[in-house]
């Protein structure tokens, strides 16, 4: 019968049947990969901590600066400041509108100055049809004088040769703003009274 045989035989025959190596083969590897992922997680897990307590720190070192902004910031300071910068800004303002309109009313006169003169230019001392052939080119000579020496403008003559070399250029909105021009025939007319708008 078969329990009149030996019990650790049948036990070991049993054994033997089942194979189980290959089953302790994977279970040991099973135990290497999780002590493998053990230390892995033990490893990441310091690494946290170490960005965890440097993020802290930071957190410390910013609270630490906050407290101090805010204990040293005075809100009535502040809002002063900015009054007083809005008050410039608007001053800062309006000054640059004022120069602009005024800048706008040289120019259309300084236009209109300039239309006169080449008007002048191209009709003579006479002006226009009504033009006299008796006389001299002084008589121009003294009429653009006398436009020049309005708009701030004297000529300048040279002793020795008695012309024309230069012209002394005075500001009539800039105080203490002269300016000394050369009288050269190489100068186009455009050249003249673009240096002479920028410094009337």
């Amino acid at each position: 019968m078969l329990l009149d045989e030996d019990p650790a035989g049948l036990i070991g025959q049993c054994i033997g049947s089942f194979n189980v190596g290959p089953d302790k083969a994977a279970l040991g590897r099973s135990k290497s990969a999780y002590g493998n992922l053990q230390s892995f997680r033990r490893d990441q897990v310091r690494t946290e901590q170490d960005k965890l307590q440097q993020l802290s720190r930071h957190l410390s070192s910013l609270q630490s600066q906050h407290n101090v902004t805010t204990r040293s910031h005075n809100p009535a300071e502040h809002a002063a400041e900015i009054l007083r910068l809005d008050t410039e800004k608007f001053k800062v303002a309006k000054q640059v509108s004022d120069l602009e309109i005024e800048e706008e009313r040289l120019a259309s006169e300084f236009d209109r100055l300039r239309a006169e003169l080449e008007e002048i230019d191209a009709q003579g001392v006479e002006g226009g049809n009504m033009r006299r052939n008796n006389y001299d080119d002084e008589d121009a000579v003294l009429l653009k004088l006398r436009i020049f020496r309005t708009m701030g403008i004297d000529p300048i003559i040279d002793p020795a040769s008695g012309n024309y070399i230069q012209a002394a250029i005075t500001s009539s909105t800039r105080k203490c703003d002269a300016h000394t021009l050369n009288v050269n025939t190489n100068n186009s007319r455009y050249l003249v009274a673009k240096f002479i708008w920028d410094h009337v």
